[in-house]
C-alpha cells in the first residue's frame, strides 16, 4: 500500500502544490519554516483524522481562505487506485471523502490508511501521559482485530453512563439507583475484561519483537513491556470496581478500570523513563513503531506508511541508517523530513527513493 499522489489547496503556506511520491523512501528537504513539517502533517490528517503539530486544528486553513483540503491517490496491496481526501471547514471541522463520497465517520478514512509517526515529541511515549500508551496499543488493536473499535465505543458508553450516576449522587445526595448502577457496572466489566485481554494479548506478542529490535540497537539493555490492567493487581476487575465502590461515590466518577491502563517500560528491570537518556529514549520509541508495524503486516498483510519529522535530530546518523534499514524491510512507505540532504548521504544506497525540495511555497522533485 502507498500514496501515488499528494495534493494540497490553502493548506498552511501552500496555496496549491502537488507531487507523486515513490512508494518506498522519500526525503523532503529544505529550509526552516519552509513548510516541510506542513507536507507530513497533511498526509497525517488522511491517517489520523488531526494534526500532529496543534491542538487548533483550523490553524491549517489559511487566513484568507475558509476551507483546507489534501486530496491522495491511494493504491491498495491489490494494486487498486483509491481516492482518499480530507477537507477541513473553519466552521463545521473536518469532512472525509471516499472515492467521491463524502462521510463524517473519521473511522472510515483511517482504517483505509494505516499510520505511523515519529516526531522530535515522540518520546512522549515513555514519558507522557498514559493516555498516550494506551493509544499505541490500540491503534494496533483498531486496524487488526474485527470488532475492537465497536468494543471501545460500547465501554465508553458504558463508562459514561456510570459516571453520570456517580456524578449525579456526587451533585445532589441522592442515593443511586442501585438496579440502574448494578446494570452499568456488569456491562463495564464485561467490555473492560475484553479489552483487558486483546491489549495483554497484543503485548505479549509485541514484546518479543521488541526485545529483539532494541538489542540490535544497545545490547547491553533488556527491554521489556508489562501492561497494567488499570486496577489492583491480583484482583478480578469485578471484585476492585465492588471494593472501590465507596471511593468512586465520593469522588464522582469511575477510578479503575482499562481508562486507566497502563503500559509500564523496563530496562534491566527498571523504569525506562527514569533510566534512559534522551536519545536512548528515542531509540526505544523508534523500535517500538518498527516493531508494531512488523506486526501489524503479519496480522493483517497489509503496509504502512510512516513519517519521521525532523530525523537528523533525533538520531545520529549510524543510528538513522540502521533505522531507515529497518523501515524499508517492512515493505512500508516512509517520508522524512530534512533540512540537508547530506544529512542523508548514506541513502545513495537505496535505488527505489525520491527527493523533494520545499521553497517559495512548492514543492519540486529532484
Amino acid at each position: 500500500m502507498h500514496l501515488s499522489l499528494v495534493q494540497l489547496a490553502q493548506f498552511r503556506n501552500f496555496e496549491q502544490v502537488a507531487f507523486s511520491p515513490c512508494k518506498s523512501l522519500n526525503i523532503i528537504h529544505g529550509a526552516n519554516g519552509a513548510g516541510k513539517s506542513s507536507i507530513l502533517e497533511a498526509i497525517h490528517l488522511l491517517g489520523f483524522g488531526r494534526s500532529f503539530r496543534t491542538n487548533r486544528q483550523n490553524s491549517v486553513v489559511q487566513h484568507s481562505t475558509d476551507t483546507a483540503t489534501v486530496f491522495s491517490k491511494l493504491i491498495d496491496e491489490e494494486g487498486i487506485e483509491q481516492k482518499i481526501g480530507c477537507t477541513r471547514h473553519k466552521s463545521d471541522g473536518f469532512e472525509f471523502s471516499i472515492n467521491g463520497e463524502r462521510t463524517k465517520r473519521l473511522s472510515d478514512v483511517v482504517r483505509k490508511i494505516p499510520m505511523q509517526i515519529f516526531t522530535p515529541q515522540s518520546s512522549d511515549l515513555i514519558i507522557g501521559q498514559p493516555m498516550l500508551r494506551r493509544r499505541f496499543v490500540d491503534w494496533a488493536l483498531f486496524h487488526v482485530k474485527h470488532g475492537y473499535s465497536d468494543l471501545m465505543s460500547a465501554y465508553s458508553k458504558t463508562l459514561s453512563q456510570r459516571n453520570a450516576l456517580l456524578r449525579n449522587h456526587l451533585n445532589t445526595g441522592k442515593a443511586i439507583d442501585s438496579q440502574q448502577f448494578n446494570y452499568w457496572s456488569e456491562s463495564l466489566c464485561g467490555y473492560g475484561n475484553l479489552i483487558t485481554d486483546a491489549r495483554k494479548t497484543y503485548l505479549d506478542a509485541i514484546n518479543a519483537q521488541v526485545v529483539a529490535l532494541y538489542s540490535q540497537f544497545i545490547p547491553e539493555f533488556k527491554i521489556e513491556l508489562r501492561y497494567n490492567n488499570g486496577w489492583d493487581k491480583g484482583q478480578a476487575l469485578e471484585e476492585s470496581l465492588k471494593l472501590k465502590e465507596s471511593r468512586d461515590l465520593q469522588y464522582g466518577y469511575t477510578t479503575l478500570g482499562p481508562h486507566k491502563g497502563d503500559i509500564k517500560f523496563t530496562v534491566n528491570g527498571l523504569s525506562a523513563a527514569e533510566n534512559l537518556s534522551r536519545g536512548q529514549l528515542r531509540i526505544l520509541v523508534s523500535i517500538l513503531q518498527i516493531a508494531q508495524m512488523k506486526m501489524f503486516s503479519s496480522l493483517s498483510n497489509k503496509s504502512t506508511i510512516y513519517l519521521v519529522d525532523d530525523i537528523a535530530a533525533e538520531l545520529d546518523e549510524k543510528t538513522r541508517e540502521h533505522f531507515l534499514d529497518l523501515i524499508l524491510e517492512t515493505d512500508t512507505q516512509v517520508f522524512v523530513t530534512a533540512i540537508e540532504t547530506s544529512q542523508f548521504e548514506f541513502t545513495n544506497k537505496y535505488n527505489d527513493k525520491k527527493v523533494f525540495h520545499v521553497e517559495h511555497n512548492q514543492v519540486n522533485e529532484e
